[in-house]
């Protein structure tokens, strides 16, 4: 009987506190007017550059032809948003301003229009919800590692990397993603892990060594455009719903073969469901 009465009374103390307990949510920032910086990040003086672009929302650009090894403009209208450039021991970093405050209105502007410099460059893209437009042909690219969350993407390589990367390293959330000119990219080693969405992977351009992708995702549909003449083994290890796959390309059991002049591109696709197209 002690007990109810202990257990009763502890109740309503918590009770009455509770009551008189608020949690004090953040204000939404409130944006100004828009403010464009210039930004000029001067080329290294020799060695491979590791460069690490950090962005939360909002729009992202990246195109070669920059004489240093970063130039371009941020337009903001919110001054935490304003991005900083920091260099230490492990390489240049741009990374946006602290905004902790959330929500985020919709009318926030927070818009990155960048240029890259062609010295040897290890490039590291950090983004959050946003919407990514990234032309790298040309680059001399050592390792690409991009980590997102959900977003909307196109990464084009138009011309070869002069560089052999070692890896190309796609993590993302829920997204639409293209990557196209992949052959140009010039990697050994392509690692594509994420959530749901749509992703297209076209391995269009010239092909100068062998590569191995691995394609781990959720509920995804996923397109790989591989050209006709080009030598590509495909294994599935997965629950896929659907799969699609073109002239030319012959099945054994869960590989999927494509005869044509070397080198090789060589394929594993874990996927929990969704569903796979192979085309040209």
């Amino acid at each position: 009987m002690s007990y109810k009465i202990i257990s009763f009374g502890l109740i309503l103390a918590l009770a009455t506190l509770a009551c008189g307990f608020s949690v004090a949510l953040p204000k939404a920032p409130t944006p100004g007017p828009n403010v464009t910086g210039n930004i000029t990040v001067p080329a290294p003086s020799s060695g491979t550059t590791r460069l690490s672009i950090n962005f939360g929302a909002g729009e992202l650009n990246l195109n070669p032809g920059a004489q240093n090894l970063v130039e371009g403009t941020a337009t903001y209208n919110v001054p935490d948003l304003k991005p900083q450039v920091i260099t230490d021991s492990n390489g240049i970093q741009i990374k946006q301003g602290d905004l902790k405050d959330i929500p985020y209105p919709s009318n926030i502007k927070n818009n990155w229009d960048f240029k890259l410099g062609n010295m040897p460059m290890d490039l590291t893209i950090n983004a959050g919800a946003y919407t990514g437009t990234f032309e790298l042909g040309g680059l001399s690219l050592t390792n690409l590692t991009v980590k997102d969350g959900a977003s909307n993407v196109k990464l084009s390589f138009s011309q070869a990397n002069p560089s052999e990367m070692t890896i190309f390293r796609y993590e993302t959330g829920a997204s639409n993603v293209k990557l196209s000119g992949l052959a140009n990219a010039n990697f050994s080693t392509m690692i594509l892990d994420s959530g749901a969405g749509d992703y297209t992977l076209d391995f269009s351009g010239t092909l100068k060594r062998d590569a191995t992708i691995t394609i781990s995702s959720g509920l995804s549909n996923i397109i790989l455009v591989v050209p006709q003449n080009v030598n590509a083994n495909v294994t599935t290890e997965s629950g896929l719903a659907n799969i699609n796959a073109g002239s030319g390309w012959i099945q054994s059991g869960n590989q999927y073969n494509q005869a044509g002049s070397r080198p090789t591109l060589t394929f594993l696709i874990k996927t929990g469901a969704g569903n796979l197209t192979l085309t040209h």
